[in-house]
């Protein structure tokens, strides 16, 4: 299982702020979250940074080890 993060709008998007999802991989954890809470929410996460272990990532083939944590954080304002 992988621990997934939602921020500002990505939570509300997705309707909760935290999660628990079975994928192995980036691309397969963008499909369940998708799947889970409908395309309103992958129009955020197409302009979101996402962050696995604190470290900017976007290839779809990127394994996640069991017990991972992949922040979704929209664009922010200010400085």
């Amino acid at each position: 299982m992988v621990t997934v993060r939602y921020f500002a709008g990505a939570a509300e998007a997705a309707g909760i702020d935290r999660e628990q999802v079975a994928a192995s991989s980036l691309g397969e954890l963008i499909a369940a979250v998708v799947a889970a809470h409908g395309p309103g929410l992958q129009r955020v996460i197409e302009q979101c940074s996402l962050l696995a272990g604190g470290v900017y990532v976007r290839d779809p083939e990127l394994p996640l080890a069991e017990g991972a944590t992949v922040d979704v954080l929209p664009p922010f304002a200010g400085g």
